[in-house]
């Protein structure tokens, strides 16, 4: 891959964080529920984080739409767990040319779960972030 044309997708791959102004569309988006948290969960959405009890919208609004919603259930009810998912460049190295070799490299494009959240009557009951795997 071209040297611009990575830096290009390293762009658009982070183009999906949670920045300010995308946590103030969404507080805009969905105001009536923003107007109902407390001060303390204000200032976490806006701060761009979670906590245990907080409900889809305080989350949709601190983290964004999530890439998937997954539905599971045991003896204890129902769950949803929300998958956000991350990416990042890979790079690989190779030798080209048989008379004179060098060595090349190209950047392929890896996914990740990077945090998954679990509701459950409508609350967040567990979270967790994971790190970008090292390849």
């Amino acid at each position: 891959m071209k040297p611009a044309l990575s830096i290009l997708l390293s762009i658009g791959l982070l183009a999906g964080c949670a920045t300010p102004s995308n946590i103030q569309s969404r507080e805009q988006e969905r105001a009536a529920a923003y107007a109902s948290f407390s001060p303390e969960v204000k200032a976490m959405v806006d701060q761009g984080r979670i906590a245990v009890g907080m409900t889809p919208d305080a989350v949709y609004i601190a983290w964004g739409q999530p890439d998937e919603a997954l539905q599971s259930g045991n003896q204890n009810g129902v769950f949803t767990t929300w998958v956000y998912r991350g990416a990042f460049l890979e790079e690989t190295r190779y030798w080209v040319g048989r008379r004179f070799p060098y060595l090349a490299h190209d950047y392929e494009p890896r996914n990740y779960v990077r945090a998954e959240i679990i509701f459950a009557n409508g609350k967040v009951q567990a979270w967790r972030t994971l790190p970008q795997p090292a390849y």
